[in-house]
């Protein structure tokens, strides 16, 4: 059984910065794309960005510049740091990663319970 815990949104000011960290634990075996994605209230979830095992990264254009994702693969984490945020930011973030746990012969998608970012003066 594996399990994503977030941590680290919170309420910012336009301009601001934050940092969201998601941590994997249990019984894992390999860990492959790691991601954070967000949804604002009657909007459909979005990607915002993405790390590969290589460390390739993938963002939405309209955080490109201000976010950066990195992964730490000894603490099974990855981090998204969000610079100069704009009330557009505003949004439940969501962890998402692509793993195989012990039990199971493939991959697998895993989510974390979401933390809550908002912009506002």
């Amino acid at each position: 059984q594996v399990q994503l815990v977030e941590s680290g949104g919170g309420l910012v000011q336009p301009g601001g910065s934050l940092r969201l960290s998601c941590a994997a634990s249990g019984s894992i075996v390999s860990i492959y794309t790691m991601g954070w994605h967000r949804q604002a209230p009657g909007k459909q979830r979005e990607l915002v960005a993405r790390i590969d095992s290589g460390g390739a990264t993938t963002y939405l254009d309209s955080v490109k510049g201000r976010f950066t994702i990195s992964r730490d693969n000894a603490k099974n984490t990855v981090l998204l740091q969000m610079n100069s945020l704009k009330p557009e930011d505003t949004a439940v973030y969501y962890c998402q990663v692509t793993m195989r746990e012990s039990r199971s012969y493939r991959p697998s998608d895993y989510w974390g319970q979401g933390t809550q970012v908002t912009v506002s003066s």
